[in-house]
């Protein structure tokens, strides 16, 4: 059942004593801004280490990556599945060992190889023979895995067509490897980010499971499964809890592999910071544009340039809440820029109390993964998305 964007229980998303918290901030700060509670995080990653209790985690750090999530996650045992040399380096300012990182992205620069490769990093992803090569030759010695395609139907934010190949591509890159300096690994996917069909981690396991078998044959032992992300985070959209996606992963994979499961390698990145986070916005104003209308428009101090990017197509439908009372009108939500596209939601309506005024404080939950991370870089002149940190030793 579909949770109404407008009457949820508070409770469902913050304990009232860190609501009271967060109001006191919006008072004291400009919003908009972003708060993210590292209790929830902590609390996130010991769950999905519980339920998956065989699988390496290896935090998405473009989900969020401030500093002190980062430090939290390092303490508390996660790896780290990293996109780029910016963020690797950050992870060396925070020192995060280099064993404790794979180089997830298939999308990299000779150069950024061979740095990844100087620093420590010895696991790659790859989904192409140029790619293959690449590595071969500025990461030699190195494990290499291979990244599967697949459609990510069922996910709210699917990754499908930019990243991985078809299984037959997967087995030339496998025979390829073999004839070079790396380490034939393992397979990966990602099934699409917020997934809601959990069904699509078994047709990707059991193209796996085919791949395994295939590259035996030839004399290549593969060790390793990376399941990627694609656990939800808790949005308008309801989904399953997490101990139901680990229980029916771990089904799968049993049934393929039996009791001799290969190593088995998660990066969440949603699932962990989405929760632990709230943006306090601020109404700049409200209004109707045609007399026969029968919506407003409400124009938010945050958009799609600010760090709401996700709801893009609508795909990503944020609980928002004001602390209002009344009869509820339907609204259309936009954001300050001078750009047409930065409309938040025009056909999902979200409802607020007439009572509702400019200058009242928004609060938009769920928004710790993917928000300040995306955020543009002044455009009009806006600046990126501030966030400050509560929970944990602060």
């Amino acid at each position: 059942m579909k949770r109404d964007p407008y009457s949820f229980p508070l409770s469902d998303f913050i304990a009232p004593e860190k609501f009271d918290l967060i109001k006191a901030m919006g008072q004291e700060r400009k919003t908009p801004f972003l708060v993210i509670d590292l209790d929830i995080i902590k609390k996130k990653f010991l769950e999905l280490k519980n339920h998956l209790p065989f699988a390496k985690i290896h935090y998405a750090v473009k989900a969020n990556p401030h500093d002190e999530v980062l430090k939290l996650l390092y303490s508390l045992g996660s790896n780290f599945d990293v996109a780029s040399v910016y963020e690797l380096d950050q992870l060396l300012r925070l020192g995060v060992t280099p064993d404790r990182m794979l180089y997830g992205n298939t999308i990299k620069k000779k150069e950024n190889i061979r740095y990844f490769y100087e620093k420590g990093v010895r696991l790659y992803a790859t989904d192409c023979e140029a790619d293959l090569k690449n590595i071969a030759q500025y990461a030699p010695g190195s494990r290499v895995f291979f990244r599967l395609l697949t459609d990510g139907q069922g996910a709210d934010w699917p990754l499908s067509r930019k990243f991985g190949t078809h299984p037959d591509i997967v087995f030339d890159l496998i025979k390829q490897a073999k004839k070079l300096d790396v380490i034939p690994y393992g397979i990966s996917f990602h099934v699409g980010s917020q997934q809601r069909d959990i069904g699509q981690w078994d047709n990707a396991i059991s193209q796996c499971y085919y791949l395994f078998t295939s590259a035996r044959e030839i004399g290549v032992e593969l060790q390793m499964i990376n399941l990627g992300g694609g656990f939800p985070a808790h949005y308008n959209e309801p989904t399953a809890e997490t101990n139901i996606y680990a229980s029916e992963i771990e089904r799968f994979l049993r049934e393929d592999f039996g009791e001799k499961m290969p190593e088995i390698i998660v990066e969440p990145g949603r699932s962990l910071a989405g929760d632990a986070g709230v943006i306090v916005a601020e109404i700049v104003m409200t209004e109707k544009k045609a007399k026969h209308n029968p919506y407003k428009w409400m124009f938010l101090d945050i958009g799609m340039f600010g760090g709401m990017i996700e709801t893009l197509n609508e795909s990503i439908k944020y609980p928002i809440y004001i602390e209002k009372e009344g009869l509820e009108e339907e609204y259309i939500i936009a954001g300050p820029t001078c750009d047409s596209m930065d409309i938040l939601y025009e056909d999902y309506k979200y409802r607020f109390p007439e009572t509702t005024l400019p200058g009242d404080k928004v609060y938009i939950f769920s928004t710790g993964a993917y928000t300040q991370s995306y955020s543009a870089v002044y455009f009009n002149g806006f600046p990126p998305l501030d966030a400050v940190v509560i929970g944990g030793d602060t």
